[in-house]
């Protein structure tokens, strides 16, 4: 039998165990040479893993908005090709994506840019041309996109008929229905699982190295490679997707909480 749920929250002992571990950890990157060395080796690379993630969730967020608006739209071609999208990119693994879109979309765009402005008399532009960081940036755009579009479908969906009804009954357009009834009610919904999505996305930012795009795996590896400390280069590397994606998931925390307060209120 399930115990009651308690009204009081459980005390965060697991908090007090990571910040105790990380305070040990950011102890030894002061204390040691070594780790000192690696960090700020390391450290470098924060910079381009915050811009990868930023810069794609941004853009697969509003390419999943549409996404899911079009699954949801009364023409029967928008939904089909909205689920066909959806369906094809959550079944291909985001290591191949990424893989496909640095080395044969990307190249198969140009050539297609290149043959279709050639009669202008445009240069023709070169493959080496388009940077793998944003070739990166677009794979892990599209690749969240088909996550986030569920997402945001199913909070939308979520939304009750009546309201939308109510608004109809108010006269306002459908734009206007949707920016000041829909979605306000279903961003409360979609927030927790957006927000896991953002956290999953900072880790998967790390799958940019494979390109040799200058994030923090990718100094870590060379790091390693080059001292051959992997305990310590991995230590720190993981050290510091830790203190970003558990900072993270805190904040997202709090927010719900609040607007959780603040619709109760």
């Amino acid at each position: 039998m399930l115990a009651p749920p308690q009204k009081d929250k459980d005390f965060p002992y697991w908090l007090v165990i990571l910040i105790g571990v990380g305070a040990w950890f950011f102890y030894l990157v002061w204390a040691s040479d070594l780790y000192a060395q690696v960090m700020s080796t390391v450290s470098r690379g924060i910079g381009i893993t915050i811009f990868v993630t930023l810069v794609g969730f941004t853009l697969a967020s509003a390419l999943g908005l549409l996404l899911a608006m079009a699954s949801l739209s009364r023409f029967v071609v928008a939904r089909q090709m909205a689920r066909l999208y959806i369906e094809i990119i959550r079944g291909v693994p985001i290591i191949v994506l990424l893989l496909y879109v640095a080395f044969a979309g990307a190249p198969a765009v140009i050539a297609g840019w290149n043959w279709l402005t050639g009669p202008m008399g445009f240069d023709p532009l070169r493959t080496r041309d388009f940077s793998l960081l944003w070739r990166a940036v677009i794979a892990l755009t599209i690749a969240y996109s088909a996550f986030i579009a569920e997402v945001f479908r199913a909070g939308l969906q979520a939304v009750e008929p009546g309201q939308i009804e109510a608004a109809k009954a108010l006269g306002l357009r459908p734009w206007a229905r949707f920016r000041h009834v829909v979605f306000p009610q279903a961003f409360r919904m979609i927030l927790p699982p957006l927000g896991n999505d953002f956290v999953a996305m900072v880790k998967d930012s790390s799958l940019v190295s494979v390109l040799g795009v200058a994030d923090v795996t990718q100094l870590g590896k060379v790091t390693a490679a080059g001292n051959f400390r992997y305990f310590e280069t991995y230590n720190v590397v993981a050290l510091i997707y830790l203190t970003m994606t558990i900072t993270l998931s805190l904040l997202l925390r709090r927010l719900e909480k609040k607007l959780r307060d603040r619709q109760e209120q």
